[in-house]
């Protein structure tokens, strides 16, 4: 296994060559990433749906780490992970224009990617399985995504990050696919155990909300694109990225600070 300084010093080459792809690469890999999430995010609702109560969230979380696994193993790029460029930009081994090329880039992916698959999914009216309860969890979930503060959006979305930085972090330590897989699972199944906020695991379930409420006629409301990206997406995106960098610049600090030769 890798140490946490081995980790933070091939995380500088990594992030390199993240920052180094080129902005249609970047934008794919970001497409295949918010599908690979809402692949996950599937993995919940239909548990909750299922088995219901807190039984089902408890299912549900242990299922959605697959979205990450995924990410980390199949290749792709995600924005939140993403935040983990901080590293290589303190060691100034990249330009900040290059990282943010790359978060943009891909957090767009992670958006597109997103909502192509919520849109086959509902599309192929697949929130009718279950007598109707799979639909009902996804507005549920869609609703009380927009019906969060905007101050309780950003702390979510900061402890959320946290948790999904480390479990990237953890993946690292790994050498070999089953040690990835347990490097990442349980931050993530804590962070959505704990009803914390993913940015584009929330693209997923937001733009399920708002097809379903074309499909279906639900008639829901206040689920729609303005209160998607003005009360859940913009806040939980912040406090996101403020979450990842401050754990970039924590390991960076611990484990790189000082020790670049010159």
């Amino acid at each position: 296994m890798n140490t946490p300084a081995e980790i933070a010093q091939n995380y500088v080459g990594i992030g390199k060559k993240k920052t180094e792809l080129p902005a249609v690469k970047m934008f794919v890999l970001g497409i295949m990433a918010g599908i690979f999430i809402g692949i996950g995010s599937i993995a919940y609702e239909m548990a909750t749906a299922t088995i219901g109560g807190g039984l089902g969230k408890l299912v549900g979380a242990c299922m959605f780490p697959a979205g990450l696994a995924l990410v980390l193993i199949a290749g792709s790029e995600l924005f939140t992970g993403n935040c983990l460029l901080v590293i290589p930009l303190l060691e100034k081994e990249v330009k900040f224009s290059n990282v943010l090329k790359n978060w943009i880039f891909v957090y767009l992916g992670n958006f597109v990617g997103s909502a192509i698959l919520a849109f086959l999914v509902v599309y192929g009216h697949n929130p009718s399985l279950l007598d109707g309860a799979l639909l009902d969890t996804v507005m549920s979930v869609a609703k009380a995504k927009v019906s969060l503060s905007f101050g309780d959006a950003v702390l979510r979305g900061i402890v959320c990050n946290i948790m999904v930085c480390l479990a990237v972090w953890m993946s690292f330590a790994g050498k070999t696919v089953g040690g990835k897989m347990a490097g990442l699972y349980f931050p993530i199944m804590i962070f959505v155990l704990g009803g914390f906020e993913h940015s584009i695991a929330n693209m997923y379930y937001l733009a399920a909300g708002m097809f379903a409420n074309a499909v279906y006629g639900v008639g829901e409301a206040s689920v729609n694109i303005g209160s998607s990206l003005l009360n859940n997406l913009l806040p939980v995106t912040i406090g996101n990225w403020i979450g990842g960098a401050l754990i970039g610049v924590t390991y960076w600090f611990l484990y790189l600070k000082g020790t670049k030769k010159n």
